[in-house]
């Protein structure tokens, strides 16, 4: 079995264990009040259970990127949203739509197209420690910029997630294959340096997506998923001296793959928060007695992101707001 059949198989799997932990982050992130703090989420057996579903899926992605390229492996991160979509239809009890259908089988056809570019030999190169540094401070002040308030945070959140963890992935490669090759002592600033980088973007990573998932599953989880790739791609291209199969020839069908993926990964998007927003919308069956007034406001989330409504008593006298 070659490195790049490993490479793919360990991908699969990997996705699909992403796509469990996305699930299980978007049920908890809807019964999460939007002020929660994270010590709030520590005490919760749900927050643990997609921490071990996250943990599994990045151990089987460092094996995967111990025999395949950034360049293969990253953009098989988009299965994630594909695995996305039959875990979150069984999750909201319905079958999946020709929509959902139509972006999944986009999405695999722009995957099969990048997988005949993409180089399919183990990597070798690593980032030397300026580069890794310069890598981790640009990654920060990108970051810093997507985070900051104001319109749309769930989608810039998102995008922020899918940085940090593409990035991360950069940099547990070169750990992963210092590590393995043997090609230098185990033990160097410039390892310890690229390791608490991959720990500090890794985790930052899982947080961001905890605090886009509070709008929904469906845009922000395409947001990460495609993020991702591209950070970790341009960095294998860039400084790992990645190219993709038959040179300049392989850039069209590269490129129409991108495009189909894409749009793939936007039709999933498009179809889970139209399924996900009206499914998950229950209406209180009473309201409070007669005399007391009383406003219907947004409440506790549904599991898959869409708004439960519940009375909830109007402390404002009769005729206000």
């Amino acid at each position: 079995m070659n490195a790049t059949v490993i490479a793919v198989a360990l991908s699969l799997v990997s996705a699909a264990a992403y796509a469990s932990a996305a699930v299980a982050q978007a049920r908890l992130a809807g019964r999460t009040e939007p002020d929660a703090g994270v010590l709030r989420l520590l005490g919760r057996g749900a927050w643990w259970s997609a921490v071990a579903l996250n943990a599994g899926g990045a151990l089987l992605h460092v094996a995967a990127l111990k025999y395949g390229p950034l360049t293969l492996v990253q953009p098989l991160g988009a299965l994630t949203l594909v695995a996305a979509v039959p875990l979150g239809a069984r999750a909201a009890g319905r079958r999946v739509t020709r929509i959902e259908w139509r972006g999944t089988i986009l999405t695999l056809l722009g995957l099969g197209a990048l997988l005949m570019t993409a180089g399919g030999t183990a990597p070798h190169e690593t980032l030397s420690l300026p580069e890794a540094l310069a890598v981790g401070a640009g990654t920060m002040a990108v970051v810093a910029g997507l985070s900051r308030p104001g319109a749309r945070p769930g989608l810039r959140h998102a995008a922020a997630s899918g940085i940090t963890s593409g990035v991360a992935s950069a940099l547990t490669q070169t750990l992963t294959v210092s590590v393995t090759d043997h090609t230098g002592p185990l033990f160097s600033w410039r390892l310890v340096v690229v390791a608490l980088l991959v720990s500090a973007f890794a985790m930052s990573g899982l947080l961001l997506s905890q605090t886009a998932y509070r709008g929904g599953l469906g845009a922000p989880l395409a947001v990460v998923t495609l993020a991702n790739p591209v950070a970790a791609a341009a960095i294998g291209l860039a400084l790992l001296g990645e190219r993709l199969q038959g040179g300049t020839i392989s850039l069209l069908p590269a490129l129409l793959g991108t495009a189909a993926a894409v749009r793939g990964v936007i039709l999933l998007s498009r179809a889970q928060a139209q399924t996900a927003n009206p499914g998950d919308r229950v209406m209180a069956p009473a309201g409070p007695p007669a005399g007391s007034p009383s406003r219907v406001v947004a409440g506790s989330r549904g599991p898959m992101g869409g708004q439960v409504l519940r009375p909830e008593l109007d402390r404002a006298p009769v005729g206000g707001p």
